[in-house]
């Protein structure tokens, strides 16, 4: 097998949503590890000088790029500098995304605001980020693949995080579409759905209960960031060529069990009662 069996060596990945110190710095550093030059991509600059700075100095292949994957100038911004990277054009990542605790609540609470947020975070970053790699491939005439990070809400049920599971779900949806229509081109587009993962933004809602853990998922534990990274890091490569329009479940068997929704349907990995009193007030 070539010591460049996954095919990164001379490429060049942009990764949206670099630089929150879990799985999208894990992208950025597992890519660039795999020879491929990364433009690591945040709007924030301070994230970027504590997570992504470091890859760097490291001597890996990353270029920090503080840009708002939301816009169309952070999107042109992110292309300009993969046109000046060492090598080619070849993928995407799109790890932006997320969720604030205030758009947590039932159903018939949900603002158009929070609605119309979420779907920006979560589907609109990145469909019109996919839209712009996927025309510049097209343009250069050049194969490529494009891997997004969805969710498990996106794929079963999401009590109270109506807003959040539907735009996941919807960038599902948006995946198998881009793969039918880009596959003549050469341009694969698939995603993954995590299950809990032990991310410093998960820490907001999920604090270390092993107990619990091993009651809702078959694995026993939570996943890591290099867990999820691995698998985007497969579905970038060409170990993957004959793979496109997939979301692969990332998530140690949660989805097996689907035990993890306690009495009052609220998340068994909701940390604070207050939070859960709040969030289900109808």
């Amino acid at each position: 097998m070539s010591p460049d069996f996954l095919g990164m060596a001379g490429r060049v990945v942009i990764v949206s949503g670099a630089g929150g110190g879990g799985i999208g710095t894990t992208v950025t550093r597992m890519v660039a590890q795999a020879g491929a030059t990364v433009i690591a991509v945040s709007r924030s600059q301070d994230n970027l000088d504590t997570h992504v700075a470091p890859l760097a100095k490291e001597g890996l292949k990353v270029v920090p790029v503080a840009a708002d994957a939301a816009t169309d100038e952070g999107i042109a911004t992110a292309l300009a500098a993969a046109r000046g990277a060492d090598g080619d054009l070849y993928g995407l990542v799109n790890v932006a995304g997320g969720a604030a605790p205030s758009d947590w609540r039932p159903s018939t609470r949900v603002t158009r605001e929070s609605w119309r947020s979420l779907f920006a975070q979560n589907l609109e970053t990145m469909f019109f980020m996919s839209q712009a790699v996927a025309a510049e491939l097209k343009d250069q005439g050049r194969k490529g693949s494009i891997v997004s990070v969805s969710s498990i809400s996106g794929m079963n049920t999401a009590p109270f995080h109506i807003g959040y599971g539907t735009a996941k779900a919807a960038l599902v949806a948006a995946t198998r579409t881009m793969a039918v229509e880009l596959a003549s081109a050469e341009i694969r587009v698939n995603a993954v759905a995590p299950g809990v993962t032990a991310t410093p933004a998960s820490l907001t809602y999920v604090e270390a209960d092993p107990e619990r853990d091993a009651r809702a998922i078959a694995m026993g534990r939570r996943g890591t960031p290099e867990e999820q990274a691995g698998a985007i890091l497969f579905l970038l490569s060409d170990l993957s060529s004959y793979v496109t329009g997939q979301t692969l479940l990332v998530d140690g068997g949660l989805n097996l069990k689907w035990t993890w929704l306690a009495a009052d349907n609220t998340s068994l990995f909701l940390k604070d009662e207050a939070f859960r009193t709040e969030i289900t007030r109808f």
